[in-house]
């Protein structure tokens, strides 16, 4: 199954549940190399949609053996998490004993490089490895790079070489690589060069207690080698602790708010166009300009630019770099402004959440704010009840849709709890919670409930159903009958 041809080009590759972010871009990835790349999943929504098909990349909804073996036997076939056991392709790709890889398996065949730079943390990873990605590729280094979310800058999310790579830039994940494979994503990348943004317990899913969370970040940063380099992020406590009870001898810099940290940010400041902050290093302070919102972004691009003022980039290329970032399309991507402003955003836990409408509370103090929010499937287990306490205390109303269906499996003692119980649990601290089931009454409620200059922000990892294009649509029509 993991026979190593990387140096073989396989003429056909397919991707079972090639809609996700990832795998999306990995098949735009091996199409613009040349391959004959195709694909499958249960449904297509944009902005993956839209992504795949501007990539001219063949795909099709469902499971269909036939359409995967249409053009001859794929060289390489995908399998993504969304396969279960039962999936046809991937059964038949065991049946007949096809070459099939996890994507973590694929990445580190074909895109990890001589020096691996790895940005992990329960959030933050995407944005820091898709604007190192682009640091890296104005300061002229070539990096091949994966990143899972569409950039604003770069024309692709993910790229590789035909010849090893000597830099890499990767996103990695600490949810498991595969059904067959419960490590982690990131254990694949043979990390030199770490980025590490936070450490908070996520994907009870895979996770059950803290503790087994915080183990994997430890043994992330065990497999650093001692000539290569960590950037740890010194405000969470948490990082602090994973990293200092770790016998490594690598390289350690730190960063964040903290003045003992060896990079500071201070200052930011967030207007409805962007973020300015400062960045000191010794005796060195530099002055930061970015379009994209949130506090947040001011921890993870001051991360950013330690990892790469330390590797050795000019620092004038890291201030331009950071300076055209416009961001990761869902993070807070403002989709409609109008008389009233949609925003999109990926945040699929409460700790997500709460840190968006944090910043859109901050640029917009006086507006009236709706939440309409679908947690991942490890933010709806009992472990993960806790940290809905007061995480919506920046919305004034907040909207759970129908949530998208889960595989439970037979013996999950605590099964993904649902719409209605998920309402309850955010009404103890929330007094204007509401779970609508239908789709389009969750349009005419915002319609309803809406004056101009009001913010409404979808958060979630789902892509709402067309939920988002239909409000846009709508708006075109007086917010009131």
């Amino acid at each position: 199954m993991t026979d190593n041809i990387a140096h073989k080009h396989a003429m056909k590759i397919h991707f079972i549940g090639i809609c996700g972010v990832a795998m999306s871009a990995l098949a735009a990835a091996f199409h613009n190399d040349g391959w004959d790349v195709t694909g499958s999943d249960v449904g297509f929504f944009p902005p993956i949609s839209d992504y795949l098909k501007d990539n001219n990349i063949n795909f099709y909804p469902g499971w269909h053996v036939e359409k995967m073996m249409a053009n001859g036997t794929p060289d390489i076939v995908v399998v993504g998490n969304v396969a279960g056991s039962s999936n046809p392709e991937f059964a038949y790709a065991q049946e007949k004993n096809l070459h099939y890889l996890s994507y973590p398996e694929l990445i580190a065949q074909y895109i990890v490089g001589t020096n691996s730079v790895v940005c992990a943390g329960t959030y933050g990873k995407t944005s820091s490895a898709a604007l190192l990605a682009l640091i890296f590729t104005k300061a002229g280094l070539n990096p091949n790079y994966m990143f899972g979310g569409l950039s604003l800058n770069l024309p692709v999310s993910a790229k590789l070489a035909k010849e090893k790579a000597l830099w890499s830039i990767l996103e990695g994940d600490e949810y498991k690589t595969a059904r067959w494979d419960n490590r982690p994503k990131f254990f694949h990348y043979s990390p030199t060069h770490l980025l590490l943004t936070s450490v908070s317990w996520d994907h009870a899913d895979i996770y059950p207690t803290e503790e087994s969370y915080f183990q994997a970040f430890r043994d992330l940063i065990a497999r650093i080698p001692a000539n290569g380099l960590i950037a740890a992020c010194s405000d969470s406590a948490t990082v602090r602790e994973t990293i200092h009870n770790n016998p490594s001898t690598t390289k350690v810099v730190t960063y964040g708010k903290n003045t003992d940290a060896d990079y500071v940010y201070s200052n930011p400041i967030q207007t409805k166009n962007g973020t300015t902050f400062s960045i000191k290093n010794k005796e060195n302070d530099y002055s930061i300009i970015t379009s994209v919102l949130g506090q947040h972004m001011a921890e993870n691009i001051c991360g950013v630019f330690a990892m790469a003022k330390e590797i050795g980039i000019n620092t004038n290329i890291i201030l331009e770099a950071i300076a055209e970032f416009k961001g990761i399309k869902r993070r807070l991507e403002k989709r409609y402004e109008g008389e009233i402003i949609v925003y999109d955003d990926l945040a699929h836990s409460p700790a997500k959440a709460a840190a968006s409408l944090a910043t859109l509370r901050t640029i917009y103090p006086k507006s009236k704010i709706i939440a309409v929010f679908e947690p991942n499937t490890g933010n709806r287990k009992s472990a993960s009840t806790a940290g809905y306490t007061n995480a919506f205390a920046d919305a004034n109303e907040v909207i759970i849709p129908m949530l998208s269906k889960v595989k439970i499996a037979k013996d999950d003692i605590d099964p993904p709890f649902d719409a209605a119980t998920l309402q309850s649990i955010i009404s103890q601290t929330h007094p204007n919670a509401l779970f609508i089931p239908d789709d389009k009454h969750v349009i005419e409620e915002i319609k309803k409930t809406t004056q101009p200059g009001d913010v409404v922000v979808f958060l979630g990892s789902h892509g709402f159903r067309g939920m988002i294009e239909g409000l846009i649509t709508s708006l075109h029509q007086p917010l009131r009958p």
